[in-house]
């Protein structure tokens, strides 16, 4: 078996198409306001990737930068400024911050309204009840996106979803358990990884481990949907899935680049879109 790759870029460039056209049907352009702390290399490319892909749909963006030392009163300003000019629709803080800052804690001063990210704990507190009304993390989302985009029934299927963080494993769990899934949620702390695997027809990954999962830990026929960003002894790279390996036996998967780091930016205007409308229409 040879799996049909999932072609985030793909996916992501007509989503992308479909924004702008209903941009300038409206007439209008959104603001997203990006925060970024520090001077992390890969922070840097993703912010100037999200800053193109947003004006290339017609969403404004504007970019406030900080030192690593930046201060929690500094940043907690800054959110209260945003917060109340109405010209900005969506905020965006690029993650990771510094370690002395709690994320999760300066995230829950955002308005949820413009928190186009979905971590603010009323927007997950909404998913957790069944209730999309809100922001849905970028990620999980275009996970999500990008499945439906195949036509792949997951009902009564059995999940995996390895990672339980607050910006894909549990959100991504609380979306498979919509689409009436199955879901079994594991971590760096569960045994028998492997077995839950090979029960597994769905596998989203977002651990971090270069290469971890291979093609003897894969049931025939699932699908793979790899999340991981990682580089591999080479340099090159890579995600949680061995890839090579894995294509043997999955039915679809996705590649690492070009899989769901797409899908997420994609989502993320997406969210910015719809955050415009709901503060103005």
């Amino acid at each position: 078996m040879t799996a049909r790759i999932m072609n985030g870029q793909e996916t992501a460039r007509r989503i992308r198409k479909q924004l702008k056209e209903k941009l300038q049907t409206l007439q209008i352009k959104p603001k997203l306001a990006i925060v970024l702390a520090g001077h992390d290399n890969s922070s840097q490319i993703y912010v100037r990737n999200k800053q193109k892909y947003a004006s290339e749909v017609g969403i404004e963006t504007q970019l406030y930068a900080f030192e690593d030392d930046v201060s929690v009163q500094t940043l907690e300003n800054l959110i209260d400024v945003l917060n109340d000019d109405r010209s900005v629709n969506g905020i965006l803080f690029q993650l990771p911050l510094p370690k002395h800052i709690d994320a999760m804690k300066l995230l829950s001063k955002v308005n949820p309204l413009k928190d186009v990210d979905g971590f603010h704990p009323f927007n997950m507190g909404l998913l957790q009840n069944g209730d999309f009304d809100g922001v849905i993390a970028a990620t999980p989302k275009g996970v999500l996106r990008l499945l439906k985009q195949e036509n792949i029934d997951l009902t009564g299927k059995n999940a995996l979803v390895i990672g339980r963080s607050n910006i894909v494993g549990k959100p991504m769990a609380m979306l498979l358990l919509a689409e009436n899934c199955t879901v079994t949620i594991a971590h760096s702390h569960s045994e028998n990884l492997k077995l839950l695997c090979a029960e597994a027809d769905v596998v989203v990954s977002a651990t971090g481990c270069a290469k971890m999962i291979k093609k003897d830990w894969i049931k025939k026929g699932a699908v793979i949907v790899d999340v991981g960003i990682c580089r591999d002894e080479n340099g090159k790279l890579c995600g949680d899935v061995d890839f090579d390996e894995v294509c043997d036996v999955a039915s679809y998967i996705t590649p690492v680049p070009g899989g769901v780091g797409p899908m997420t930016i994609a989502m993320l205007l997406e969210n910015t879109v719809e955050a415009y409308l709901k503060q103005n229409m």
